[in-house]
């Protein structure tokens, strides 16, 4: 096991790899409910050339790796399940070229997305990226391996969805480049060539992203957020059909929890306009709410909730310790809009059983195309049942996901199980082909996407 860290060392330089107890146990537990699981190395290469060098000995020594973004994913989907080398990618951060007119960054994948916000507001303020609903040290290679989603959700989709190229270490150690930059052009591009999209959504198991070019979109002056206010949770999907017919919002989210008060039972959509003038702004929310909610208000079953309240970005999703233990864990799934009623009163019923205040949300994902919904679930780290009662909340979620119809979002290894027990079983064997095709020796983040 020396000879591994030696090589290591050689790798990354002395300073860039451990295998001491202290530093190990950071990298051994995440921000949910998984059980701890710890790496017998943690290694941070500088460059893809270190870390194709890694996955070769890692190949050769037949010891797994597990890729790491910026470490806040919730569900142990960066968690070595079978020990060996915990690869920290955040030194990977270069941001290497900005093209303002084709509206597209190219960066590595370690990058955070505070960074990349950060620099956009110095070198090209009237650009912007779809930022996660995560703290700024997520990462961008991390958000895109599990189709992560943000805050340009609507009108333009996953963040997945914004890729124009992708440079990827694949298992066996070839660096291997997709979209209009793996024929010497520029990286504007993924099309027309072909789709080889076999790198996202599956959790780093099938290779290791390490560059990206991320699509940029126009950021306007003036940003505010308004909220609409329904009673009656079935009247969400056809508001929501509304909004996004008027194409006004940049960012459509529904919500409803039991704290504080004031939300209870209450269901919030708030609505995300920007524009580069007071005039543009007001002509936004006239259609919004003079257009399409009038109906709403007009006959009691709607209001307005609050208008012009000024936003910044990033956005950081929250979740109160209400438990007064500082932890929290969420199912997410993609869900069509019209399961909303359905999510919201079966995801409260969950958070009853196990004594968890309710915390829901919905984001629109397109043109009401689809929605992320999340059932958040808060417990004590330090109340063993506490925690024993949020992951059986999560785990009766993910059944929930699948009864009403809908795919989980980032699945732990346990929703994982569930999708594949019952996925069309050609889908299911193509999956294990390509797994076996791209990662013979089985060193990819073992346990993710596990085809029997």
């Amino acid at each position: 096991m020396n000879s591994i860290y030696r090589a290591l060392a050689d790798i990354v330089g002395e300073a860039y790899v451990s295998n001491r107890t202290e530093e190990l146990f950071t990298y051994s537990k995440d921000l949910g409910t998984s059980e701890p699981k710890w790496p017998d190395y943690v290694a941070a290469p500088k460059t893809a050339g270190q870390v194709s060098a890694i996955v070769r000995l890692a190949n050769r020594a037949k010891v797994a790796v597990v890729p790491l973004g910026g470490g806040m994913s919730l569900a142990g989907l960066a968690l070595p399940l079978r020990g060996g080398i915990a690869l920290d990618l955040k030194r990977l951060d270069r941001i290497i070229e900005l093209n303002e007119k084709g509206r597209y960054v190219v960066l590595e994948a370690g990058a955070s997305h505070g960074k990349l916000t950060a620099y956009l507001h110095k070198h090209a303020p009237h650009l912007m990226h779809s930022e996660p609903g995560a703290p700024p040290a997520a990462t961008i290679g991390g958000n895109l391996a599990i189709h992560g989603q943000g805050d340009l959700a609507h009108p333009y989709g996953f963040n997945s969805d914004m890729i124009n190229g992708l440079e990827v270490v694949l298992p066996t150690g070839e660096i291997c480049k997709l979209g209009s930059c793996a024929i010497g052009a520029a990286w504007y591009t993924l099309h027309p060539l072909p789709d080889l999209g076999m790198f996202l959504g599956w959790n780093g198991s099938t290779g290791i992203i390490t560059k990206v070019s991320l699509r940029l979109f126009p950021c306007k002056k003036i940003r505010e957020m308004d909220v609409f206010v329904l009673e009656k949770e079935e009247l969400v999907p056809e508001v929501l059909y509304e909004l996004t017919h008027v194409g006004m919002a940049e960012d459509l989210v529904a919500w409803s929890a039991a704290i504080p008060p004031f939300a209870d039972r209450l269901h919030h959509i708030s609505i995300n306009i920007a524009g580069d003038s007071k005039e543009e702004m007001e002509f936004k929310r006239h259609l919004i709410f003079d257009v399409r909610l009038a109906k709403y208000i007009r006959d009691g079953v709607g209001g307005i909730g609050a208008v012009g309240q000024p936003i910044e970005r990033p956005q950081i999703s929250k979740s109160a310790d209400w438990k007064k233990g500082g932890g929290f864990e969420y199912v997410g799934s993609i869900m069509p809009v019209s399961a909303y009623p359905e999510c919201y009163r079966r995801g409260a019923e969950i958070s009853a059983r196990h004594d968890i205040p309710y915390t829901v949300l919905g984001r629109v994902i397109g043109s009401s195309h689809g929605m992320m919904f999340s059932w958040s679930y808060a417990f004590n780290r330090a109340d063993a049942d506490s925690v024993r009662h949020a992951r059986e909340a999560l785990h009766e979620t993910d059944h929930l996901v699948l009864e009403l119809g809908g795919a989980i979002w980032k699945p732990a290894v346990f929703g994982q199980k569930l999708l594949m027990q019952r996925m069309d079983p050609n889908t299911l064997q193509m999956m294990k082909k390509v797994k076996a095709l791209l990662d013979p020796n089985g060193i990819m983040n073992p346990g993710n996407w596990e085809v029997a």
